[in-house]
């Protein structure tokens, strides 16, 4: 199977991101003479993270591209000899040097789908030595995906849908790769864009990005622009000193808001009019560096209303400190008497962004009635997902030689569940989800309108159920290293998620003590649990 030689496919992973157990179960493979007995594997978590009742399904991309460039390359082969037993046999290396994923079959939930407890995200298969040394790679690709999207969600479902949201945390993630991960993933959960620039050029996240603090603090007011001159937006007209013009318009909003000319910090001014110059389409303002009422928006009002002179309109304007509901409000008053009393109503309407630290608690604030803020930047509460650091996938095989496989352990929620299997949605007539149904892959599919037995998980008793509709849930999408269609681009997976959340119950979608989601065993496959439950594998 040939690697794909793109930018995306290299960031995904290398073969050797793996736990050395990996390799030593390979060699303990081999050496049985089982390396290309068939095998099953499939990758689930076990528990929705943050205390809600759903989870998106992301990271299939990755998983794909990697599957696809895996090869063991000499380097690799020779690290590995260097940490297994000096006494290996030497043909082991030379198997791990022919090994690909030609043999390898993935089915699993497209992203940006609902997921919940136990239904597979992935179903792996092929040689048992090659789909084994795959396990440690897809759960690090998937996990930290799937937990970046769900806490995206939940995020967006709490600001509501017409904040814009903004992930700007890469400076505080786990690593380069981490942020990459957090930046690409956030977006498919709702966000609107990143500040991480490589999340834009490697995955076509949306990025967005304006100035910081230094860049204000590095002006004290007596720089004088290279070349103060701006023509006019429409590209006709002499060109205007627009420092000159801002100086202007500085004595006429200080008489309007009742400050005294001095008060504005001249250096922030001598920034803003910097960055215009740079931007005159783009300007925004960053108002809390000295004094939001005294400086920062005094200053900015002077610039914009410079720049509408000449046919521009800035942008918006940020605040990044203290009570940012409040100063919003109060940002928000300030621009509608100023665009009153210079007659320019396009200024009343100046996205007012905020960050700093902003976590669901205060993210909810600043989403309710009344408030004026427009764009949210979250960094920390994004990236690194402080409720809950790890959604908990596991990998977990499932059958071998077509036999069904089975983990019996003292813990009942560590068993697992054994089989080939095909994962179903279930729906009302009305559209609701019903539940997610687990059967073995043999088992008849289920029918609209059929009544069905099933066995809900955790509970002690079966019940009946009549679908309206029936939904497949996994998806082939690699057979035995073939890519069997495109993968869908980030921006319709995006799409795909808000369409998936929109079909959930508010019951379900609630994100403290949400009604948990149900998902069942057909007959069979409870039958099938409680033989090998009782009995061991046979």
């Amino acid at each position: 199977m040939a690697a794909e030689q793109d930018p995306e496919g290299r960031a995904a992973a290398q073969p050797l991101l793996t736990d050395l157990y990996q390799a030593t179960m390979a060699l303990g493979y081999w050496r049985a003479g089982r390396a290309w007995d068939p095998a099953e594997f499939e990758l689930f978590f076990r528990r929705c993270p943050f205390g809600g009742a759903f989870a998106l399904a992301a990271g299939l991309r990755d998983c794909v591209r990697f599957l696809r460039a895996f090869r063991l390359r000499d380097a690799d082969v020779q690290f590995l000899a260097s940490v297994l037993p000096p006494d290996t046999d030497p043909a082991f290396f030379e198997h791990l040097r022919g090994l690909d994923c030609s043999g390898v079959t993935v089915r699993a939930l497209p992203e940006g789908s609902l997921a919940f407890p136990g239904v597979p995200l992935l179903q792996v298969s092929g040689p048992l030595l090659v789909v084994q040394l795959l396990e440690t790679p897809l759960l690090c690709l998937v996990s930290y995906a799937s937990l970046i999207a769900t806490n995206a969600a939940r995020l967006r479902l709490i600001a509501g849908p017409e904040k814009r949201l903004l992930e700007m945390g890469l400076r505080r993630a786990q690593g380069p790769n981490g942020g990459l991960t957090a930046s690409t993933y956030s977006y498919l959960g709702g966000f609107d864009g990143s500040s991480n620039v490589l999340a834009g050029q490697l995955r076509g996240v949306p990025v967005a990005g304006t100035l910081a603090h230094s860049f204000v603090t590095s002006f004290s007011g007596t720089e004088v622009p290279p070349d103060p001159m701006l023509a006019p937006a429409a590209g006709q007209g002499p060109r205007v000193d627009l420092a000159a013009c801002v100086e202007a318009w500085l004595e006429r909003v200080c008489a309007h808001l009742g400050l005294g000319i001095q008060e504005p910090h001249p250096g922030e001014r001598a920034a803003f009019v910097a960055y215009a110059l740079a931007f005159p389409r783009a300007f925004q303002g960053l108002l809390d560096t000295y004094s939001v009422q005294r400086s920062g928006l005094p200053n900015f009002l002077a610039v914009a209303l410079a720049l509408g002179e000449l046919g521009y309109r800035a942008v918006g304007v940020r605040l990044d400190s203290g009570d940012l509901l409040q100063q919003a409000r109060e940002v928000r008053g300030r621009l509608r008497t100023t665009a009153a009393q210079f007659q320019v109503p396009w200024l009343e309407l100046v996205p007012i962004a905020v960050s700093n630290n902003i976590d669901e608690e205060e993210l909810a604030r600043l989403a309710q009635e009344g408030s004026e803020v427009n764009l949210i930047g979250i960094g920390t509460s994004v990236v690194t997902c402080p409720r809950q650091p790890s959604l908990g996938c596991v990998y977990k095989l499932v059958s071998v030689g077509g036999q069904p496989r089975m983990k019996l352990t003292e813990d009942p929620e560590k068993q697992t569940l054994p089989g080939s299997k095909a994962a179903f949605r279930l729906l009302g007539s009305d559209g609701s989800l019903l539940l997610d149904l687990l059967q073995l892959a043999e088992e008849t599919p289920p029918q609209a309108g059929q009544e069905l037995r099933v066995w809900p998980r955790g509970a002690q008793e079966s019940c009946t159920v009549r679908p309206s509709r029936v939904e497949p849930l996994l998806q082939l999408w690699v057979q035995e290293g073939q890519l069997c269609e495109p993968l869908p681009s980030l921006a319709d997976s995006r799409a795909f998620a808000q369409l998936s959340l929109s079909r959930l119950s508010p019951a379900h979608k609630r994100l403290e003590q949400p009604e948990p989601y149900q998902v069942a065993l057909s007959e069979k496959l409870q039958a099938l649990v409680d033989r090998l439950g009782a009995r061991g594998p046979q």
